[in-house]
């Protein structure tokens, strides 16, 4: 090309060809440098990536000590739902690489809702197979011995959030009763008293089947059944005496002595005059009974009817179950208290005023001790 063409180039395109022309010669000159450089940097982003990946599949720092949490997943929750609850509960590190994961292995309808126990060292990969299969959470629950229904609503209430209405409206349903093979109106005296480990997610039937369940299963060997057709006496029988024990016993060993008076009473045809039942009958928490209450006209007031009153006031022990069942061989027709939970047992009635009048004297000795301390 002449000089004169070059002069008819466009002042741009030869600056862009004089760019090009420069950049190769450098690149030239450079290129094992600019590999390196390049390699480097591929390097570094890939141990970055690298780094990063093992962070969002390893088990998060667990700086709390806890080897368990509990969750709570909701039912229809999505695969981004879940990872955001585990990432809350510090149980994940990535929620994008744990969908990933989980849409990737399928695991997108696997996933159980409830509410769960789950372990603080599992990786994104465990967890996702830990929750197609996970272990349900469970609460402890006591139900002391000698409580009434309303009591026991109470505490599933307070231990499980299960309205405490709606669980007395079921356990005094008499369809629900005999559904579960009690003939009577109200489940009082056959929910068996323990500690039980339920699920969050129990229901108050499920609860009130199973503590049922527990109570008829004292009575199913052939012993007790024998035992309960010497003393001419059926379940709901034994089951009443077992809560009228339950609310006089403070002394273990003192049940069998208790039910022997009882029986005893019971073969003569005498009045039971057992305070419980009377205790039963007035609104509140137990307190010391006057004359006025002895006279309230109830098929439970046993100073006024003989036998056992219709069913159990209480909710008794498996103890006291079996102390109504095997009742000590005694002669024994009284007891009183000794004011320090023990009872004194007579066998004639001269006897038991000895003693009532002995107990009466520490109730006033106790009643000037509570005088002088104002």
């Amino acid at each position: 090309m002449e000089r004169k063409e070059l002069r008819n180039i466009p002042y741009p395109l030869a600056g862009m060809a004089f760019f090009v022309f420069l950049l190769v010669h450098i690149v030239k000159f450079y290129s094992r440098k600019f590999l390196k450089l390049w390699l480097t940097f591929i390097i570094l982003i890939l141990l970055f990536l690298g780094y990063q990946l093992y962070l969002g599949l390893s088990a998060p720092p667990d700086g709390t000590g806890v080897s368990e949490k509990t969750i709570r997943i909701p039912r229809g929750s999505s695969l981004r739902q879940i990872a955001e609850i585990l990432q809350e509960e510090e149980l994940l590190r990535s929620p994008t690489l744990f969908v990933w994961l989980g849409r990737l292995n399928g695991y997108q309808h696997q996933l159980k809702a409830g509410v769960f126990r789950v372990p603080t060292h599992l990786s994104a990969p465990e967890l996702l197979k830990y929750l197609t299969h996970p272990k349900p959470a469970t609460i402890k629950v006591t139900f002391p011995e000698g409580e009434p229904l309303v009591v026991f609503a109470s505490i599933v209430q307070q231990r499980l959030g299960i309205d405490s209405a709606q669980f007395v409206q079921l356990a005094t349903d008499p369809a629900f009763c005999r559904e579960l093979g009690i003939s009577a109106s109200s489940l009082e005296g056959y929910l068996l008293p323990e500690t039980y480990f339920f699920p969050y997610d129990i229901t108050p039937e499920e609860i009130l089947r199973h503590l049922v369940h527990q109570t008829l299963k004292i009575f199913k060997p052939d012993s007790i059944q024998q035992q309960m057709a010497r003393q001419g006496m059926n379940i709901h029988q034994i089951l009443t005496l077992a809560s009228i024990i339950e609310g006089e016993a403070m002394v273990d060993s003192e049940r069998v002595l208790i039910s022997s008076v009882y029986h005893n009473r019971l073969k003569r045809g005498w009045l039971l005059q057992a305070d419980p039942t009377i205790q039963y009958l007035i609104p509140g928490r137990p307190r010391r009974l006057l004359l006025k209450d002895l006279e309230i006209d109830s098929p439970y007031n046993t100073y006024k009817y003989p036998g056992l009153p219709p069913g159990p006031i209480n909710n008794p022990g498996k103890r006291s179950i079996m102390a109504a069942l095997y009742p000590a061989n005694t002669s024994y027709m009284y007891f009183v208290a000794t004011g320090d939970g023990g009872h004194h047992f007579s066998t004639t009635a001269k006897e038991h005023a000895y003693w009532k009048k002995k107990f009466d004297q520490v109730r006033r000795q106790v009643r000037r001790q509570r005088y002088y301390r104002k």
